[in-house]
């Protein structure tokens, strides 16, 4: 059995000296209606009850929560994340890989070119004066050229030449140019008569300057005088 407890102070008497001043002075003719009409018991009906003191769990029949049960009202416990562990941390991201090296070749190449023959001259008094005669026909020569090429990725990059030789030798031109003087003979004669301005009979009396030896046919005009006998031949003797 739970033994009564006891009374505790009313309304009026928890107010402050300063309320309570307020409330009969200017309430004044409130109360007076309110004890005229029973207000004094409607007051205290509608007035806020007083708080009720604390009173241990045990006296109002209620079992207090033990330590080891959480209170109804206690905030709910967030769980912290879980911690990863070194060995489960992602593994790192692969580097960025180097561009390949170039593909460099060398190669040999060959080539050819033209190697111009020469020109030579000679005299020949065989031949008549200003009389040219090609003795040897001249012949271009060959020559090989080698080259070392580098070439980078399929593309040529350098050029070096790194021999040069004559495979086939030119041949010079050689051309014979004729000394030997030329006569000149008048057309009047059958025979080569000098043309001059005067032409005797050799191992004659005549002075020359020119002179014919043997017999010759006149063919045209006697300029010279040489058929004496008007035979029809120069320089016949008797």
């Amino acid at each position: 059995m739970v033994p009564p407890t006891a009374a505790g102070p009313s309304w009026f008497g928890r107010l402050t000296a300063g309320q309570r001043t307020g409330l009969l002075v200017g309430g004044g003719a409130l109360t007076l209606v309110l004890l005229c009409c029973g207000g004094l018991t409607v007051i205290g009906a509608t007035a806020e009850p007083p708080p009720q003191e604390a009173r241990p769990a045990a006296a109002a029949g209620i079992d207090a929560p033990s330590a080891d049960e959480p209170s109804a009202h206690a905030e709910p416990t967030v769980a912290s994340p879980p911690v990863a562990s070194p060995s489960s941390a992602p593994p790192p991201a692969p580097s960025p890989s180097a561009p390949p090296s170039p593909v460099v070749e060398v190669r040999t190449e060959t080539a050819t070119e033209q190697v111009p023959h020469g020109a030579r001259t000679v005299r020949d008094s065989s031949l008549a004066e200003g009389k040219r005669v090609v003795r040897t026909r001249g012949v271009d020569g060959v020559r090989t050229l080698t080259y070392q090429v580098t070439v980078t990725d399929g593309v040529p990059t350098g050029r070096k030449l790194v021999r040069s030789v004559v495979t086939r030798k030119p041949v010079t031109e050689v051309v014979a140019v004729g000394t030997k003087p030329t006569r000149k003979c008048d057309p009047n004669y059958s025979g080569c008569v000098p043309i001059a301005s005067d032409v005797d009979c050799g191992g004659g009396s005549g002075n020359g300057p020119a002179y014919l030896y043997g017999v010759v046919e006149v063919i045209g005009t006697d300029i010279y005088d040489l058929d004496r006998d008007n035979d029809g031949l120069a320089c016949e003797r008797d």
